[in-house]
């Protein structure tokens, strides 16, 4: 398995090796040993989910309070998506800029969002299934939202604007300055704080 970490820090994407012969395919997904050897840790996984998309189907800008926030570790099973990581830390060098990855069923890649990130993604496929195992539970008083097409952001959408589908949830989220000024993001020290606690750095 290859690691890169992307242009947000702490963010990887993850590149399986894959194993196919005339019975199909077979592959490791999921490595604790090389995400350890990049993150410095072991993420506790605490709970898996999937969700399945139409074409054109934007999920996020979602993001949890640190701490203990999410980390994610998100894959596609079937179909492509993509999959962006924004960073919100107030005060991180790359404050308000994105990376994205594209989760495809083909190069089965993955891609490892550490807490305190903003992650989206917009489904280029229907039935698009994505994967998610996540190092705390859902709690929905500690988790917020920015929306996904604040210009502030600037996501880039490779579907045309009149086919998206957002939920009334990720519309009525403010944008990135709206949740800066009502102190809905984590600061880059606070969650610099949290990786030292997770890294066992006293």
């Amino acid at each position: 398995m290859q690691i890169r970490e992307l242009d947000i820090p702490d963010s990887y994407e993850l590149t399986p090796k894959q194993f196919g012969d005339d019975r199909g395919v077979f592959l490791e997904w999921y490595r604790a040993d090389v995400l350890e050897s990049a993150i410095g840790h072991t993420i506790s996984l605490a709970q898996a989910n999937t969700s399945v998309s139409r074409r054109g189907v934007v999920r996020g800008i979602h993001f949890a309070d640190v701490p203990p926030s999410q980390a994610k570790f998100v894959t596609a099973t079937h179909g492509s998506v993509l999959d962006f990581v924004i960073d919100i830390r107030v005060g991180s060098p790359t404050f308000g800029q994105w990376d994205s990855v594209l989760l495809d069923d083909v190069d089965r890649r993955a891609i490892y969002i550490a807490e305190g990130l903003g992650h989206c993604f917009v489904a280029l496929t229907d039935d698009a299934t994505v994967s998610y195992l996540v190092s705390a539970p859902f709690n929905a008083a500690r988790e917020h939202g920015i929306n996904p097409l604040d210009p502030e952001v600037g996501l880039d959408f490779p579907v045309p604007d009149d086919e998206l589908l957002l939920s009334p949830k990720d519309t009525e989220a403010p944008g990135l300055s709206a949740a800066r000024e009502a102190g809905l993001l984590p600061t880059w020290a606070d969650a610099r704080a949290f990786y030292d606690t997770l890294n066992g750095v006293r």
